[in-house]
Protein backbone atom coordinates (compact mmCIF):
# COMPACT_ATOMS: atom_id res chain seq x y z
CA UNK A 1 0.00 0.00 0.00
CA UNK A 2 3.05 2.18 0.33
CA UNK A 3 4.24 1.32 -2.62
CA UNK A 4 1.14 2.14 -4.36
CA UNK A 5 0.55 5.52 -2.67
CA UNK A 6 4.16 7.06 -3.09
CA UNK A 7 3.52 6.01 -7.05
CA UNK A 8 0.07 7.67 -7.14
CA UNK A 9 1.47 10.77 -5.65
CA UNK A 10 4.23 11.11 -7.88
CA UNK A 11 2.36 10.65 -11.01
CA UNK A 12 -0.27 13.13 -9.39
CA UNK A 13 2.66 15.86 -8.98
CA UNK A 14 3.98 15.43 -12.36
CA UNK A 15 0.96 15.63 -13.74
CA UNK A 16 -0.24 18.54 -12.20
CA UNK A 17 2.83 20.04 -12.91
CA UNK A 18 2.73 19.65 -16.57
CA UNK A 19 -1.05 20.83 -17.28
CA UNK A 20 -0.60 23.33 -20.69
CA UNK A 21 -1.12 26.89 -19.99
CA UNK A 22 -1.58 26.22 -16.22
CA UNK A 23 -2.35 30.08 -15.01
CA UNK A 24 -1.21 28.64 -11.02
CA UNK A 25 2.59 28.04 -11.12
CA UNK A 26 5.30 29.53 -9.46
CA UNK A 27 3.25 29.45 -6.01
CA UNK A 28 6.26 29.30 -3.79
CA UNK A 29 7.62 32.54 -5.50
CA UNK A 30 4.27 34.01 -2.75
CA UNK A 31 4.83 32.63 0.50
CA UNK A 32 7.24 35.34 1.47
CA UNK A 33 10.34 36.28 3.30
CA UNK A 34 12.06 37.85 6.17
CA UNK A 35 10.49 36.91 9.57
CA UNK A 36 9.99 40.31 10.51
CA UNK A 37 7.74 40.48 7.74
CA UNK A 38 5.84 37.50 8.10
CA UNK A 39 5.52 38.55 11.30
CA UNK A 40 3.58 41.14 10.34
CA UNK A 41 1.11 39.01 7.41
CA UNK A 42 3.43 40.57 5.01
CA UNK A 43 2.18 43.79 4.92
CA UNK A 44 5.35 45.72 3.87
CA UNK A 45 4.88 46.74 0.43
CA UNK A 46 4.94 50.22 1.35
CA UNK A 47 7.48 50.54 4.30
CA UNK A 48 10.33 48.17 3.28
CA UNK A 49 13.52 49.67 3.06
CA UNK A 50 16.39 46.74 3.56
CA UNK A 51 17.94 44.14 1.73
CA UNK A 52 14.34 42.14 1.83
CA UNK A 53 12.90 44.92 -0.21
CA UNK A 54 14.68 43.00 -3.44
CA UNK A 55 11.55 40.32 -2.76
CA UNK A 56 8.60 42.67 -1.23
CA UNK A 57 9.37 46.16 -3.28
CA UNK A 58 12.84 46.66 -4.99
CA UNK A 59 12.21 50.37 -5.05
CA UNK A 60 13.26 50.25 -1.17
CA UNK A 61 16.80 49.03 -1.76
CA UNK A 62 17.62 53.12 -1.97
CA UNK A 63 17.07 53.17 1.46
CA UNK A 64 20.39 50.81 2.47
CA UNK A 65 23.63 53.20 3.80
CA UNK A 66 25.39 49.89 3.36
CA UNK A 67 25.86 46.43 2.46
CA UNK A 68 23.60 43.51 3.67
CA UNK A 69 23.22 40.07 4.15
CA UNK A 70 20.13 38.57 5.05
CA UNK A 71 19.45 34.52 5.40
CA UNK A 72 16.13 32.69 6.30
CA UNK A 73 14.68 29.11 7.01
CA UNK A 74 11.55 27.76 7.75
CA UNK A 75 9.78 24.32 7.52
CA UNK A 76 6.18 23.53 6.48
CA UNK A 77 4.10 20.83 6.18
CA UNK A 78 4.88 19.23 9.13
CA UNK A 79 8.80 19.75 8.43
CA UNK A 80 8.04 17.47 4.96
CA UNK A 81 9.53 20.83 2.97
CA UNK A 82 12.23 22.88 3.70
CA UNK A 83 12.05 27.08 2.59
CA UNK A 84 15.24 28.84 2.52
CA UNK A 85 16.37 32.12 1.23
CA UNK A 86 19.39 34.14 1.02
CA UNK A 87 19.96 37.80 -0.23
CA UNK A 88 22.54 40.40 -0.31
CA UNK A 89 22.32 44.31 -1.58
CA UNK A 90 24.03 46.73 -1.78
CA UNK A 91 24.28 50.81 -2.51
CA UNK A 92 25.77 52.11 -5.44
CA UNK A 93 25.81 55.63 -4.60
CA UNK A 94 23.70 57.93 -3.08
CA UNK A 95 20.89 57.64 -5.51
CA UNK A 96 20.47 53.69 -6.43
CA UNK A 97 21.12 50.42 -5.11
CA UNK A 98 21.24 46.55 -6.51
CA UNK A 99 20.50 43.11 -4.93
CA UNK A 100 20.24 39.68 -5.50
CA UNK A 101 18.39 36.99 -3.64
CA UNK A 102 17.95 32.93 -4.14
CA UNK A 103 14.64 30.97 -2.23
CA UNK A 104 14.91 27.37 -2.61
CA UNK A 105 11.82 24.99 -1.45
CA UNK A 106 11.88 21.46 -1.79
CA UNK A 107 11.22 18.13 -0.61
CA UNK A 108 14.14 16.17 -0.32
CA UNK A 109 14.79 12.40 0.16
CA UNK A 110 11.16 10.75 -1.11
CA UNK A 111 11.68 7.43 -2.22
CA UNK A 112 11.51 6.63 -5.59
CA UNK A 113 9.85 2.83 -5.40
CA UNK A 114 9.57 2.34 -9.37
CA UNK A 115 11.96 -0.06 -9.53
CA UNK A 116 11.17 -1.94 -5.96
CA UNK A 117 9.51 -4.94 -8.18
CA UNK A 118 10.89 -6.01 -11.68
CA UNK A 119 8.69 -7.63 -14.45
CA UNK A 120 9.17 -11.22 -12.79
CA UNK A 121 7.46 -10.16 -9.47
CA UNK A 122 10.67 -9.98 -7.49
CA UNK A 123 11.12 -7.53 -5.03
CA UNK A 124 14.30 -5.93 -4.16
CA UNK A 125 14.96 -3.12 -2.00
CA UNK A 126 18.34 -2.36 -3.37
CA UNK A 127 16.66 -0.83 -6.48
CA UNK A 128 15.22 1.99 -4.17
CA UNK A 129 16.47 5.25 -4.92
CA UNK A 130 15.84 8.73 -3.27
CA UNK A 131 14.96 11.97 -5.19
CA UNK A 132 14.20 15.79 -4.69
CA UNK A 133 11.30 17.86 -5.76
CA UNK A 134 12.57 21.06 -5.72
CA UNK A 135 12.05 25.14 -6.79
CA UNK A 136 14.56 27.67 -7.23
CA UNK A 137 13.95 31.46 -7.95
CA UNK A 138 17.20 33.85 -8.57
CA UNK A 139 15.74 37.47 -8.66
CA UNK A 140 17.99 40.57 -9.61
CA UNK A 141 17.09 43.73 -8.12
CA UNK A 142 17.91 47.49 -9.14
CA UNK A 143 16.39 50.33 -7.56
CA UNK A 144 16.53 54.02 -8.29
CA UNK A 145 15.62 57.78 -6.61
CA UNK A 146 13.32 59.84 -9.32
CA UNK A 147 13.98 62.98 -9.54
CA UNK A 148 11.19 64.21 -8.11
CA UNK A 149 11.55 64.19 -4.00
CA UNK A 150 10.19 61.19 -2.08
CA UNK A 151 9.56 58.79 -5.24
CA UNK A 152 11.94 55.75 -5.75
CA UNK A 153 11.57 52.96 -8.19
CA UNK A 154 12.46 49.78 -8.76
CA UNK A 155 12.36 46.90 -11.11
CA UNK A 156 13.21 42.69 -10.85
CA UNK A 157 14.39 40.21 -13.38
CA UNK A 158 13.70 36.85 -11.78
CA UNK A 159 15.15 33.15 -13.28
CA UNK A 160 12.44 30.28 -11.78
CA UNK A 161 14.25 26.81 -11.65
CA UNK A 162 11.87 23.89 -11.02
CA UNK A 163 13.14 20.28 -10.87
CA UNK A 164 11.38 16.84 -9.95
CA UNK A 165 13.95 14.43 -9.93
CA UNK A 166 15.20 12.84 -13.12
CA UNK A 167 11.18 13.11 -14.13
CA UNK A 168 10.76 16.54 -14.97
CA UNK A 169 12.04 20.14 -14.97
CA UNK A 170 11.25 23.77 -16.12
CA UNK A 171 12.53 27.18 -16.60
CA UNK A 172 10.91 30.83 -16.20
CA UNK A 173 11.38 33.76 -16.58
CA UNK A 174 9.92 37.07 -15.36
CA UNK A 175 9.74 41.18 -14.41
CA UNK A 176 8.34 42.64 -11.29
CA UNK A 177 8.53 47.00 -11.17
CA UNK A 178 7.75 48.68 -8.04
CA UNK A 179 7.56 52.21 -6.98
CA UNK A 180 7.63 53.95 -3.21
CA UNK A 181 6.57 57.51 -2.13
CA UNK A 182 6.91 59.32 1.14
CA UNK A 183 4.68 62.54 1.91
CA UNK A 184 6.11 65.12 3.78
CA UNK A 185 4.33 64.25 6.99
CA UNK A 186 5.76 60.84 6.54
CA UNK A 187 3.26 58.77 5.27
CA UNK A 188 4.97 55.51 2.54
CA UNK A 189 2.60 54.31 -0.28
CA UNK A 190 4.48 51.64 -1.96
CA UNK A 191 3.03 49.51 -5.23
CA UNK A 192 4.49 46.11 -6.29
CA UNK A 193 3.65 44.68 -9.33
CA UNK A 194 4.58 41.40 -9.66
CA UNK A 195 4.85 39.41 -13.12
CA UNK A 196 4.59 42.09 -15.23
CA UNK A 197 5.51 40.45 -18.52
CA UNK A 198 2.85 37.15 -17.36
CA UNK A 199 5.98 34.52 -16.18
CA UNK A 200 6.38 31.69 -18.09
CA UNK A 201 7.87 28.51 -17.17
CA UNK A 202 8.45 25.82 -20.12
CA UNK A 203 8.62 22.30 -18.89
CA UNK A 204 10.25 19.39 -20.09
CA UNK A 205 9.49 15.98 -19.35
CA UNK A 206 11.99 12.92 -19.32
CA UNK A 207 9.29 10.24 -21.06
CA UNK A 208 11.49 7.50 -20.53
CA UNK A 209 12.19 8.23 -16.48
CA UNK A 210 8.32 8.88 -16.63
CA UNK A 211 7.90 5.46 -18.26
CA UNK A 212 8.83 4.08 -15.28
CA UNK A 213 5.77 5.56 -12.82
CA UNK A 214 3.34 4.81 -15.99
CA UNK A 215 4.42 0.99 -16.15
CA UNK A 216 4.38 0.92 -11.85
CA UNK A 217 0.76 2.14 -11.90
CA UNK A 218 -1.78 0.14 -13.68
CA UNK A 219 -3.99 2.49 -16.58
CA UNK A 220 -1.40 5.25 -16.84
CA UNK A 221 0.05 4.95 -19.73
CA UNK A 222 -1.24 8.09 -20.90
CA UNK A 223 1.16 10.55 -22.92
CA UNK A 224 2.78 13.69 -20.93
CA UNK A 225 3.88 16.34 -23.41
CA UNK A 226 6.13 19.29 -22.90
CA UNK A 227 3.82 22.21 -21.37
CA UNK A 228 3.87 25.41 -20.29
CA UNK A 229 2.98 27.38 -16.97
CA UNK A 230 1.32 30.93 -16.53
CA UNK A 231 2.14 33.36 -14.10
CA UNK A 232 -0.57 35.92 -14.19
CA UNK A 233 0.35 39.76 -12.56
CA UNK A 234 -0.72 40.62 -9.11
CA UNK A 235 -0.58 44.06 -7.73
CA UNK A 236 0.19 44.60 -4.08
CA UNK A 237 -0.59 48.13 -2.48
CA UNK A 238 0.32 49.53 0.35
CA UNK A 239 -0.17 52.44 2.94
CA UNK A 240 2.06 52.70 6.16
CA UNK A 241 3.33 55.30 8.59
CA UNK A 242 5.42 55.28 11.91
CA UNK A 243 4.89 57.06 15.06
CA UNK A 244 7.63 57.97 17.79
CA UNK A 245 6.22 57.85 21.37
CA UNK A 246 8.17 59.44 23.96
CA UNK A 247 11.37 58.98 22.20
CA UNK A 248 11.62 55.31 23.39
CA UNK A 249 9.19 53.59 21.54
CA UNK A 250 7.75 53.10 18.16
CA UNK A 251 4.88 51.82 16.45
CA UNK A 252 5.00 51.06 12.84
CA UNK A 253 1.47 50.25 11.57
CA UNK A 254 0.89 49.02 7.91
CA UNK A 255 -2.58 47.99 5.31
CA UNK A 256 -1.82 46.39 1.97
CA UNK A 257 -4.07 45.12 -0.47
CA UNK A 258 -3.04 42.39 -2.60
CA UNK A 259 -4.90 42.35 -5.77
CA UNK A 260 -4.92 38.94 -8.64
CA UNK A 261 -7.05 39.41 -11.66
CA UNK A 262 -9.35 36.45 -11.28
CA UNK A 263 -11.94 35.67 -9.49
CA UNK A 264 -12.09 33.82 -6.32
CA UNK A 265 -12.89 32.78 -2.56
CA UNK A 266 -10.72 36.72 -1.41
CA UNK A 267 -13.37 38.20 0.99
CA UNK A 268 -13.74 41.01 -2.18
CA UNK A 269 -13.93 39.25 -5.48
CA UNK A 270 -15.23 40.28 -8.77
CA UNK A 271 -15.52 38.51 -12.47
CA UNK A 272 -12.44 41.30 -13.01
CA UNK A 273 -10.22 41.41 -9.84
CA UNK A 274 -10.16 40.26 -6.23
CA UNK A 275 -8.60 42.04 -3.06
CA UNK A 276 -7.39 40.39 0.05
CA UNK A 277 -6.27 42.84 2.69
CA UNK A 278 -3.77 42.43 5.55
CA UNK A 279 -2.46 44.70 8.07
CA UNK A 280 1.06 44.84 10.22
CA UNK A 281 1.85 46.19 13.23
CA UNK A 282 5.66 46.77 14.97
CA UNK A 283 5.78 47.93 18.42
CA UNK A 284 9.68 48.88 18.92
CA UNK A 285 11.88 49.59 21.76
CA UNK A 286 14.75 51.82 21.64
CA UNK A 287 15.20 50.74 18.22
CA UNK A 288 16.44 47.22 19.79
CA UNK A 289 13.70 45.20 20.53
CA UNK A 290 10.81 44.44 18.63
CA UNK A 291 6.93 42.93 18.81
CA UNK A 292 4.89 42.09 15.38
CA UNK A 293 1.44 41.26 14.74
CA UNK A 294 -0.52 40.90 11.50
CA UNK A 295 -3.62 39.70 9.98
CA UNK A 296 -4.44 38.13 6.41
CA UNK A 297 -5.44 36.07 4.29
CA UNK A 298 -9.19 36.55 4.34
CA UNK A 299 -11.10 33.85 2.75
CA UNK A 300 -14.49 33.10 1.49
CA UNK A 301 -14.92 29.46 3.19
CA UNK A 302 -17.56 27.17 2.32
CA UNK A 303 -19.34 25.26 5.20
CA UNK A 304 -20.48 22.02 5.06
CA UNK A 305 -24.57 23.06 5.61
CA UNK A 306 -23.64 25.51 2.10
CA UNK A 307 -23.32 28.68 4.21
CA UNK A 308 -19.99 31.00 3.89
CA UNK A 309 -17.29 31.69 6.85
CA UNK A 310 -14.81 34.33 6.29
CA UNK A 311 -11.74 32.56 7.17
CA UNK A 312 -8.15 34.64 8.09
CA UNK A 313 -4.70 34.05 8.78
CA UNK A 314 -3.13 35.49 12.16
CA UNK A 315 0.19 36.20 12.65
CA UNK A 316 3.15 37.31 15.43
CA UNK A 317 6.69 38.09 15.50
CA UNK A 318 9.56 39.31 18.20
CA UNK A 319 12.88 40.62 16.86
CA UNK A 320 16.03 41.66 18.09
CA UNK A 321 18.56 44.29 16.72
CA UNK A 322 22.18 45.10 17.81
CA UNK A 323 25.14 47.00 16.46
CA UNK A 324 24.18 45.75 12.98
CA UNK A 325 22.93 42.29 13.53
CA UNK A 326 18.96 41.63 13.75
CA UNK A 327 17.60 38.34 14.60
CA UNK A 328 13.75 37.75 14.26
CA UNK A 329 11.13 35.25 14.64
CA UNK A 330 7.63 34.68 13.73
CA UNK A 331 4.97 31.74 14.03
CA UNK A 332 2.20 31.79 11.17
CA UNK A 333 -1.14 30.81 11.36
CA UNK A 334 -1.91 31.17 14.98
CA UNK A 335 -4.95 28.60 16.39
CA UNK A 336 -5.12 27.26 12.45
CA UNK A 337 -7.81 29.76 10.98
CA UNK A 338 -6.84 28.95 7.68
CA UNK A 339 -6.15 25.28 5.97
CA UNK A 340 -2.36 26.22 5.88
CA UNK A 341 -0.07 24.11 8.38
CA UNK A 342 1.40 26.89 11.20
CA UNK A 343 5.17 27.37 10.50
CA UNK A 344 8.31 28.50 12.86
CA UNK A 345 10.07 31.12 10.82
CA UNK A 346 13.88 32.10 11.64
CA UNK A 347 15.35 34.97 9.73
CA UNK A 348 18.72 37.02 10.07
CA UNK A 349 19.88 40.21 8.85
CA UNK A 350 23.82 41.22 9.03
CA UNK A 351 24.23 45.24 8.04
CA UNK A 352 28.11 45.89 6.93
CA UNK A 353 28.44 48.52 8.79
CA UNK A 354 29.33 46.42 12.23
CA UNK A 355 32.61 45.75 10.69
CA UNK A 356 33.61 49.57 10.29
Amino acid sequence: MKRILTIVLLTISITVSAQTLRKYSNEFMNIGVDAAALGMANAVTAYSNDVNSGYWNPAGLVNLEDNQLALMHSSYFANIANYDYLAFAMPLDNRSAVGISLIRFAVDDILNTTQLIDAEGNINYDRISLFSTADYGVTFSYARKLPIPGFNYGINAKVIRRVIGKFASSWGFGLDAAIQFETRNEWKIGLMARDITTTFNAWAIDKDEFATVQNAVENQNQELPESTELTIPKLQFGVAKKFIYRHDFSILTELDLNIRFEQNNDIISTSIASINPAFGFEVGYIDMIYLRGGVGNFQNELQIDNSEKIGFQPSIGVGFKYSGIQVDYAFTDIGDQSVALYSNVFSLKLDFSIFR
